[in-house]
């Protein structure tokens, strides 16, 4: 076997040694040399590689003696650069178990998400229109609280028709309104307040009976549903315009219930836009209507209660009985409250010795209490003047002593006056009289003006019965009117007393000489004060002559006769 061994000899230094050549690719196996394999997939959550060059095809090889394989593919050419040393092969681990796989490589950090496309902007008008639209439902709910609040507020019936109509026209901007009040038996219109005429169509219209409801009112009537007309003329119903009436074209109607019988029916015409009316419109007026169906009854239960304590009270009051030689009138007005029961109070009397008793008075407090203690108060003085034929003041002292031992009557202001033929006869005249706290008469002379009997007051009744009253007095020419009256007549809070009675010596001045009952009227109807109180007022005129013979004959034979009966006591 060592005869076979190659003899040592030096290595030629133009053969290559043993082993890979430098910058030599290793030779893969003799079956697997010229076909390639499969490429290694990529690792997971990496980004991709570069897309590979394609694949040359491999260099034939040559193997050597010693296993070497040389290339026959053709060299790159050489460059000056010096050739890079072979990287050492990596180190083998030691061995042992096997290391855990490698953790992944954190992924890629997301790109960042780029903001969205900004959205084409809204188109405004549509955005316009509704704030508009709601703007307008506020304005429209503030007004119908503001109406329904306005409408709540009034007591005169009168008065609270005219609010309702009013109201409702500013709601819905209309220009005519009108609200009509059906009969009793609810098939035609008794009453039509209109609102929005000027004084040029009412003018146009006088002469005009008013609306019954026929025609397009009529459907109303017997329909009460709310109506909604765009063109007047061309409904079916529409009977036409009388004589002088303005043009309308589109209508709104509504129907007032009132404890749920319909009342009446609400009209309203012509939008100052000149639009139609819409179902907006509709509505609102529709909630106005219930409204006011509650303060119509509010007013009608409060005419109702003025109206019985109106009549309470004038069943108190006197009607004053013949007075003959002397005139007399007298005139009651009640207070604009919800009460209207008050505590004023007037009389008169022709006593038996030809003297004319009057008085005048007022009770404090505005209830049935004051209406009592009046009526208590008026029957006690009338018995104490007819029976004591005593200065005026010692009657009042006597009803003081009396209201305090037997009645509980509130403070009272009083006049007590006595007219009377003057001493010594002749055609003259003599007044007396006594104040409790009292405002003074006004003398109306023929020829003179006008003069307040200005003296010292007194005392009101149920103060102080045991302190003096004064007496008073004043002579009266033939002719001469009398003016009693309470301070609801020229009490006003703008301005004081005095100046309410000046404006009533200026009014009652030319009224002088005509007839009383004219004169209390007058006074009462364009009284000076507020009326915020109720008021009365007593007017006496004396004769232009003395008394005579025989009227003077016929009320000694009444006195004598009285007398006797036991009627008279002369003090």
């Amino acid at each position: 076997m060592d005869s076979h061994k190659a003899p040592n000899r030096p290595p030629d230094p133009d053969e290559p040694l043993p082993g890979p050549a430098p910058d030599t690719p290793e030779p893969a196996p003799e079956d697997t040399a010229l076909e390639p394999g499969p490429a290694p997939a990529p690792e997971p959550d990496e980004p991709p590689d570069p897309e590979p060059e394609p694949e040359r095809p491999p260099a034939p090889v040559a193997h050597s003696a010693l296993g070497a394989e040389l290339s026959l593919a053709p060299h790159p050419p050489t460059t000056t650069e010096p050739p890079s040393a072979p990287e050492p092969p990596p180190a083998e681990p030691p061995p042992g178990p096997e290391p855990p796989p490698p953790a992944p490589p954190p992924s890629p950090e997301p790109p960042p998400a780029q903001p969205p496309a900004p959205a084409p902007a809204p188109d405004p008008a549509p955005i316009a229109d509704q704030l508009h639209e709601l703007a307008r439902a506020r304005d429209r709910l503030q007004g119908l609280l503001g109406a329904v609040m306005a409408i709540s507020g009034e007591l005169e019936l009168p008065v609270v028709l005219d609010r309702i109509v009013r109201t409702a026209m500013e709601l819905v901007h209309a220009r005519y309104g009108a609200l009509g009040v059906l009969d009793d038996e609810g098939t035609e219109l008794a009453e039509f307040h209109t609102v929005g005429l000027t004084d040029r169509e009412r003018a146009d219209l006088e002469g005009v009976e008013l609306p019954r409801g026929h025609g397009l009112l009529g459907t109303l009537i017997h329909h009460p549903e709310p109506l909604r007309v765009d063109d007047i003329q061309a409904h079916p119903h529409s009977a036409g315009w009388p004589a002088g009436h303005p043009p309308m074209r589109t209508l709104l109607g509504v129907a007032i219930s009132v404890r749920g019988e319909i009342y009446g029916d609400l009209y309203l015409s012509d939008r100052l836009d000149g639009r139609p009316f819409d179902a907006h419109d509709q509505d609102i007026v529709v909630a106005l209507a219930a409204a006011a169906g509650i303060a119509i009854e509010n007013a009608r239960l409060f005419d109702h209660v003025r109206s019985g304590a109106e009549r309470f009270q004038r069943l108190l009051l006197p009607r004053l009985p013949d007075l003959r030689p002397y005139e007399g009138a007298a005139v009651y007005q009640p207070a604009a409250s919800p009460a209207q029961v008050g505590g004023d109070w007037y009389d008169a009397v022709l006593l038996p010795d030809l003297a004319c008793g009057a008085v005048i008075g007022d009770v404090v407090g505005h209830d049935l209490q004051a209406a009592a203690a009046m009526a208590q108060t008026r029957n006690m003085l009338r018995a104490l003047l007819y029976d004591r034929r005593t200065p005026p003041s010692a009657v009042l002292t006597a009803l003081d002593h009396t209201l305090h031992a037997i009645t509980e009557a509130p403070v009272t202001t009083a006049c007590l006056a006595r007219i009377e033929p003057a001493a010594g006869g002749g055609s003259g005249w003599e007044l007396h009289w006594s104040s409790a706290g009292h405002l003074p008469p006004l003398l109306l002379a023929p020829g003179r003006r006008p003069r307040y009997l200005h003296a010292e007051p007194g005392l009101p009744l149920g103060v102080d019965p045991d302190r003096p009253r004064p007496d008073h007095t004043c002579p009266l020419p033939p002719g001469a009117t009398l003016l009693f009256f309470t301070d609801g007549l020229v009490e006003h809070p703008a301005h004081s007393i005095d100046r309410g009675m000046d404006a009533l010596a200026e009014m009652a001045a030319p009224l002088a000489g005509g007839p009383l009952g004219e004169l209390c009227q007058v006074l009462c109807g364009e009284h000076p004060s507020d009326g915020h109180d109720d008021m009365a007022v007593l007017a006496l005129r004396v004769p232009q002559g003395g008394i005579s013979r025989r009227m003077a004959g016929t009320r000694g034979r009444q006195e004598t006769s009285r007398e006797r009966s036991g009627w008279g006591v002369r003090e």
